[in-house]
C-alpha cells in the first residue's frame, strides 16, 4: 500500500530468552484514514503488538515506522502522533470526569485556549456533558470506554489504538462507541481496534488476524468471510431437544462449528451442501471463517457436566425474585424485579450498563440486602438463612473475583474450602477441576498473570467445583476470544441438561441466543420477558441485538425521563 501510515517489517518479540516468541515474523500495514481490525485468540499477541506500535515496548527483532518515525529510535515522537486506550480501564476512578479530561490535558501538553475547547468539544462528541462531577469510578462500562477515548483524543492523534474498548459494554453503547470512531475517520485519523467481538472485526476496512504469534491472515473480512460461502445452514430443532442436538451436530467429523439461534441451529460444514432437507442455507459470518481457519471450535463434549451427578430438586422454580428493590440514598438500582427461574433452564439478564444486573445477582446471591422484597434459592430465603442459600450457589462474579496474588493451586484449594470440601473429597474435587479446565501448566502461576481465558476458566472451576444445583453467572465469557466462549457454553449446555438451573448475564446477544428465557431489564425493572425468538418477533427483527436496541428505544419514547 503505497499510503500506509503504519509499516511493520518482520516483527518479533520474546520476554525471555528460553521461551517462544510472543508474536513471531509479522509483516502488516495500517493504511492512513482507514480503520484496521486486530483480531485472535486469547494469548494470540494483540495487545503486545498494540502496545510495541504505542512505543511502549520494543522489538526483540524487526521495525516499526509510523509516519516515517522508527519505534526504536524516535518512541517520544509516536507518543505524540497517537493515541493509546489500553485494555484495562486505565483512568483515575476517584476523579471526575472533569479531573480526569484536566488531567490528560496536562499531560498532553495542551495550552489554557485549546484546553477549553478540546475538552467542551469532547464532553459533546461523547455526550459526557451532564456528568462532568461525577466520579469516574461511579460512570457505567460504556460511559468509562467513552471517557476513556475522550481522554485519548485530547490532543489529536494520527493513530489511535483501541485495545478491546467494548469489552464489557452493552449493545447500545457498542454501536455509539463505533459511530464515535466512525466520525473520527472522517478527520483522517487511522484506527487499530483490536476485539474479541468478530461483528466488530467484520465492520473493519482491513483485518488483522493473529494465531500463536504469527499473522496468519492480513487482508479485507469480506475475503476471508468468503472461504465458507456455500457451507453455513441453518436447522429447526424439535421443541426441547436443541441442546443435545447441538452437542450431536458438534461431534460430527463433517462439522467445523455449531451454536444455538433461538429455536435453531446454526451449523458450519467442513466442505459443500450436505444432503439434508431440513437445512436451508445462511449467510456467512466473519466468525465462521475465523474458527475455520483456526481449525474448528470445541467438541461440544464437557468433562465438567460428565462429572456431575444429574440434580434431585422438589422445587420447580429453584431461583425466585420477589418485588425486589435497591436503593442507594434516592436512587433505585433496582425497582421492582420479579422472576422466576425453572429447574435446569437457562435463564438470561439483557440489559444496557448500569440497568441493574449485576445489582439482582447480588441480592439473589446474599451479598446485597434489598431495601425491600425477598428472593429464594431452592426454597431457601436469602435473606434469612444466606448461607443455606448460598451453599446451593456456583457464582461466578462479573469481574474476576478471585485472588490475583494466591497461585492458581491456592486459589482453588481456598475456594474448596469454604465451600466445606476436605480431605479426599478435596483433593478429588481440585485434580477434576485441573483436568477439566487444563490448568495444569499453569498451577504455581499467580492467578492476576493469567491469560483472560485461563482466568475465565479458573473463575468457573472455583463457581462449580462443590457441584451446586444453582449456576449464577455474570458476564462469564466476556473479553474471551469465539473458541473459549464456544468451550464455555459446552459446559454450560452440559450442566443444563443435567438439572442444574443457569442465571446469567451478557453483553453478547449471540450467546443470549443460548438462553431459553430473557428478562431486558432497563432503569433498574423488566421491560420484556420472554424467548430470544419472541424478542426478536416483538422487534419485527431478526438480530437479538437489533432487538435489544429497538426495544429500549421503544420504551424510552413511551416512558420519558
Amino acid at each position: 500500500m503505497g499510503d500506509a501510515l503504519v509499516s511493520i517489517q518482520n516483527l518479533s518479540k520474546r520476554f525471555s530468552p528460553g521461551e517462544p516468541p510472543v508474536l513471531d515474523g509479522i509483516d502488516a500495514e495500517i493504511p492512513m484514514g482507514k480503520i484496521v481490525g486486530l483480531a485472535g485468540p486469547d494469548g494470540s499477541g494483540k495487545t503486545t503488538l498494540i502496545r510495541l506500535i504505542a512505543a511502549l515496548l520494543l522489538p526483540t527483532s524487526g521495525s516499526i515506522s509510523i509516519a516515517g518515525k522508527s519505534s526504536r529510535s524516535d518512541p517520544e515522537a509516536i507518543h505524540r502522533i497517537s493515541g493509546y486506550m489500553p485494555q484495562k480501564f486505565g483512568l483515575y476512578e476517584d476523579l471526575t470526569v472533569q479531573q480526569n479530561l484536566n488531567l490528560y490535558a496536562d499531560l498532553r501538553g495542551a495550552s489554557e485556549t485549546e484546553r477549553k475547547e478540546t475538552i467542551q468539544r469532547l464532553l459533546g462528541f461523547t455526550g459526557l456533558g451532564p456528568f462532568v462531577k461525577r466520579l469516574a469510578g461511579a460512570l457505567s462500562g460504556g460511559m468509562k470506554q467513552k471517557l476513556g477515548l475522550a481522554c485519548t483524543l485530547i490532543k489529536k492523534p494520527q493513530l489511535l489504538l483501541l485495545d478491546e474498548p467494548s469489552v464489557g459494554v452493552d449493545p447500545l453503547s457498542r454501536r455509539e462507541l463505533w459511530k464515535m470512531v466512525g466520525e473520527l475517520l472522517k478527520e483522517g485519523i487511522s484506527v487499530l481496534w483490536s476485539s474479541a467481538y468478530l461483528d466488530e472485526a467484520e465492520r473493519c476496512d482491513l483485518v488483522l488476524l493473529l494465531d500463536k504469534g504469527k499473522l496468519v491472515y492480513s487482508g479485507p473480512p469480506s475475503e476471508l468471510t468468503g472461504r465458507v460461502e456455500g457451507r453455513v445452514f441453518k436447522m429447526e430443532t424439535p421443541a426441547g431437544s436443541r441442546r443435545s442436538l447441538l452437542k450431536q451436530v458438534l461431534s460430527s467429523p463433517d462439522v467445523i462449528d455449531g451454536v444455538l439461534q433461538g429455536s435453531a441451529l446454526r451449523i458450519v460444514f467442513k466442505s459443500g451442501c450436505p444432503a439434508k432437507e431440513d437445512l436451508t442455507p445462511a449467510a456467512p459470518r466473519f466468525e465462521d471463517a475465523f474458527l475455520d481457519l483456526l481449525g474448528g471450535s470445541p467438541s461440544g463434549i464437557s468433562l465438567l457436566a460428565e462429572r456431575t451427578e444429574p440434580v434431585e430438586t422438589n422445587s420447580h422454580s429453584p431461583v425466585e425474585a420477589k418485588n425486589l428493590v435497591k436503593r442507594f440514598g434516592s436512587f433505585a438500582a433496582v425497582d421492582g424485579i420479579s422472576f422466576s427461574v425453572k429447574r435446569g433452564e437457562i435463564f438470561g439478564l439483557l440489559g444496557p450498563n448500569g440497568a441493574g444486573k449485576s445489582t439482582t445477582f447480588k441480592m439473589l446471591s446474599g451479598l446485597l440486602k434489598p431495601t425491600e422484597g425477598s428472593s429464594h434459592v431452592n426454597q431457601y430465603d436469602v435473606q434469612k438463612t444466606p448461607a443455606v442459600a448460598r451453599s446451593q450457589i456456583g457464582y461466578m462474579a462479573q469481574k474476576f473475583s478471585l485472588y490475583g496474588l494466591l497461585s492458581v493451586r491456592q486459589n482453588l484449594e481456598f475456594f474448596s474450602g469454604i465451600y466445606n470440601l476436605k480431605n479426599h473429597e478435596q483433593k478429588e474435587a481440585i485434580d477434576q477441576m485441573v483436568q477439566v479446565f487444563s490448568l495444569e501448566p499453569y498451577l504455581e502461576r499467580a492467578a492476576e498473570s493469567l491469560p483472560l481465558g485461563f482466568k475465565q476458566r479458573l473463575s468457573l472451576a472455583c463457581a462449580t467445583m462443590h457441584r451446586p444445583p444453582i449456576l449464577f453467572l455474570d458476564e462469564p465469557t466476556s473479553g474471551v476470544d469465539p473458541r473459549v466462549r464456544r468451550e464455555f457454553w459446552g459446559h454450560i449446555n452440559g450442566l443444563v441438561e443435567k438439572g442444574v438451573t443457569v442465571l446469567i448475564s451478557t453483553h453478547f446477544m449471540d450467546e443470549a441466543q443460548y438462553c431459553d428465557r430473557i428478562a431486558l431489564i432497563y432503569r433498574g425493572k423488566i421491560i420484556r420477558l420472554d424467548t430470544p425468538d419472541a424478542l426478536c418477533q416483538a422487534a419485527n427483527s431478526h438480530l437479538l441485538e437489533d432487538a435489544f436496541i429497538q426495544l429500549i428505544e421503544d420504551y424510552d419514547r413511551q416512558h420519558p425521563l
